[in-house]
């Protein structure tokens, strides 16, 4: 088989891992709090959010401000918990795979 048509297998194989591992993190999730676990927040490791929990006692409307900061920083760190999952994973993949010329 010549050196492309091995390329190309190999790429087609690839692809195919990238797509199964895409579904799996699809499913799989991470989760962090803030405010002593007032607020939860998980997060798909496909880069979306799957929910936002909070704790009623956490809801003072004269101190909206500090439950938007619990919010945004435990939805940062899910989100980057779930990235950190899915570099790792599509890197698998991607290991030792270089075309000539791309890197």
């Amino acid at each position: 088989m010549s050196s492309i048509g091995k390329l190309m297998k190999q790429a087609a194989r690839m692809q195919q891992q990238m797509e199964q591992i895409q579904g799996s993190l699809a499913t799989r999730t991470v989760d962090a709090t803030s405010g002593g676990g007032a607020v939860k927040v998980v997060a798909k490791c496909n880069g979306t959010l799957a929910s936002i929990k909070i704790d009623p006692a956490a809801l003072n409307p004269s101190d909206a401000q500090m439950l938007e900061d619990m919010i945004l920083l435990a939805a940062n760190q899910a989100l980057e918990q779930a990235k950190k999952i899915s570099d790792e994973e599509m890197g698998k993949v991607t290991q030792g795979f270089s075309m000539p010329g791309m890197m």
